[in-house]
């Protein structure tokens, strides 16, 4: 029977690294929930948890299978998120709505890619961004959606005539 051995200071850097992206994801996820979205709380967290994740499978071999390895689990991370986010945008007859919400879900995959890379900065980054962007420009974009001409709460897409 292989006997078992554990590497107590990777399990830990695994821990804090899924731990960090999950903390970078639930602001957004506060704020999505408290605007009474159906993808908030439980979704972001989780996006950024299960992208830092699947980066940190590949965290041990040689460099270039490393780059290789880590290149294509981000290629899919990248085209499955947008799958998911595709999921959130709604479209209302003529209005499109959600499509902020799916941005922000590809932007959480990002964080938690980012943090298992060690990218800390960037991962902190895109966070703060995305909590100004959703928090911030929510009301701006209400004022400019009631005056510019577009249908009240029509979403970021207007058709076109």
């Amino acid at each position: 029977m292989p006997q078992l051995s554990v590497d107590w200071a990777q399990v830990w850097d695994v821990v804090e690294k899924i731990g960090i992206a999950y903390l970078l994801a639930m602001p957004t996820g506060l704020i999505r929930e408290k605007q009474e979205h159906g993808i908030g709380i439980r979704t972001f967290p989780i996006v950024a948890m299960a992208s830092c994740g699947y980066m940190l499978i590949f965290t041990t071999g040689t460099a270039s299978d490393l780059l290789s390895a880590q290149s294509r689990v981000l290629q899919g991370l990248v085209a499955g998120i947008g799958f998911v986010g595709g999921g959130a945008i709604l479209k209302e007859g003529m209005s499109v709505h959600g499509t902020a919400t799916a941005a922000s879900i590809w932007n959480t995959a990002a964080i938690g890619a980012s943090v298992a890379a060690g990218r800390y900065e960037i991962a902190v980054m895109l966070s703060v961004l995305n909590l100004f962007t959703m928090r911030a420009l929510a009301p701006l974009k209400k004022r400019l959606d009631s005056s510019g001409g577009k249908n009240s709460g029509a979403g970021d897409i207007r058709p076109v005539p």
